[in-house]
């Protein structure tokens, strides 16, 4: 069959699954079952899933089958805002109750004249001496100190990750990942022109063995993962792991991107406590403070610092002066301390709920973490559970979307805790139970 004849089949499932014909969750036939039905090679209805799949309108479920996405409307790997849902279960910034209070007695006076002409000035990727020091005094923890000078700067979280990357991965380079990780990497990867490697995880985090497998395949520059409250599993690496991984960054010449924004829940110390000269640290206020009001921070060694500067700089990623002026109060006078203790206390009280409503299912939770992992029974599958939850106006994540292989993704969900009131997050994880022990068909049996 020519190329473009495989091409027309995909656009024909394309068009039904515009018109509603195929929706979300419906699973497709057996690539042999598919072949059989279209009187067309067995390794061309190969190629028209792997074209489906790279459109990003089937998901393959390990084990289970082809299923066509309900991400295929939305045309995104994740979305990018907050939708307009009654119980959001899908984006995860914590947002206390008095903290707005907090904030603004920090803040207060820093709407003065002489004041505000300072704030409102131009910034640097490095700032001044004088937030360098409280940063570096605020990311401090048992184990390690950052020193003042290796400090880098952008306006969020986000923009860290992608100058750390745009500065030791080059363009064609290849970087290893966990295989389920934060979502916005893989669009940053492809914008950078970078490919993603999976490395093989089990309880424990990336396993050593997997990572120099992949080395040896595909030659790495860096890794990236998130040692602390992984997102989506929300596992912590302990000790052992952290350092055999080190040790096997060292043997193999890796840099390593360490994503630290929910150590605050955690506060394990980062990788780079143990291999200072391997790891750059990424974290963030956005979390621990609020969304509206963040900065971005990038420990490096010193001997990558200068390039971290120039990535910042050539990404347009350098943090406004005002950004610096607030976050420099609100970390020097120690309300960024409280409200991550605060915030710490009610993610605990979040996930002893969540243990109580899901009580019986297979869900896999920190217990200090606002975001738990889980595994759905063998009756459902990850992209109808989602679409029946959005009927009910809840709003959750799909596997698919932190899942790094096209093709791969567990029958799993994420559920983010962190934004409903505790009675709308009670009255969402219950409504879910209750989800959780029907069956697909009785549900269309009533709907």
């Amino acid at each position: 069959m020519a190329n473009s004849e495989y091409l027309k089949l995909a656009d024909t499932i394309a068009a039904e699954i515009t018109a509603g014909v195929l929706k979300p969750g419906d699973r497709l036939p057996p690539q042999r079952t598919f072949a059989y039905e279209r009187n067309i090679a067995v390794s061309t209805a190969s190629r028209v899933y792997a074209e489906l799949l790279r459109r990003g309108l089937v998901v393959g479920e390990v084990g289970r089958g082809t299923f066509i996405s309900g991400e295929a409307r939305r045309g995104a790997a994740a979305p990018g805002e907050p939708r307009d849902v009654r119980i959001d279960l899908e984006f995860n910034y914590p947002t206390l109750p008095n903290q707005t209070a907090l904030v603004s007695r920090s803040l207060e006076g820093l709407d003065k004249p002489v004041v505000l002409d300072i704030a409102l000035r131009q910034a640097t990727s490095i700032g001044t001496s004088g937030i360098r020091e409280t940063a570096a005094a605020y990311l401090s923890r048992t184990g390690w100190s950052p020193n003042p000078e290796q400090l880098v700067f952008t306006g969020n979280g986000r923009q860290s990750i992608a100058a750390a990357l745009a500065a030791i991965v080059p363009n064609g380079g290849r970087c290893g990942v966990e295989s389920l990780t934060y979502p916005f990497l893989k669009g940053v990867a492809v914008r950078l022109g970078i490919s993603l490697v999976p490395l093989a995880m089990d309880s424990s985090g990336v396993r050593p063995d997997a990572l120099r497998k992949a080395h040896e395949e595909a030659h790495l520059s860096a890794i990236y993962v998130q040692p602390a409250v992984h997102n989506p599993l929300g596992t912590t690496m302990p000790a052992s792991r952290r350092h055999d991984l080190v040790r096997t960054v060292e043997e193999l010449d890796l840099l390593v991107v360490e994503d630290n924004v929910y150590s605050f829940l955690d506060n394990e110390p980062p990788l780079a406590a143990l291999s200072p000269d391997r790891c750059i640290v990424i974290d963030s206020l956005s979390k621990k403070i609020a969304p509206g009001l963040t900065l971005g921070f990038i420990v490096p060694p010193l001997a990558l610092r200068e390039n971290v500067m120039a990535a910042v700089r050539s990404g347009g990623w350098t943090a406004s002066g005002f950004a610096f002026a607030a976050a420099q109060r609100l970390m020097a006078d120690g309300t960024a301390a409280e409200l991550a203790r605060l915030k710490r206390r009610d993610a605990q009280a979040r996930q002893t709920l969540a243990a109580d409503c899901l009580s019986g299912f297979d869900i896999q939770a920190n217990p200090n973490c606002y975001h738990l992992w889980l595994t759905l029974p063998q009756h459902w599958r990850s992209q109808s559970f989602v679409a029946a939850a959005a009927r009910r106006d809840i709003a959750l994540t799909p596997s698919t979307t932190f899942a790094v292989t096209a093709g791969y993704a567990p029958n799993a969900v994420r559920l983010a805790l962190a934004a409903p009131a505790m009675d709308q997050l009670e009255a969402g994880l219950r409504t879910l139970a209750t989800l959780l022990r029907s069956r697909e068909h009785d549900l269309e049996a009533t709907e």
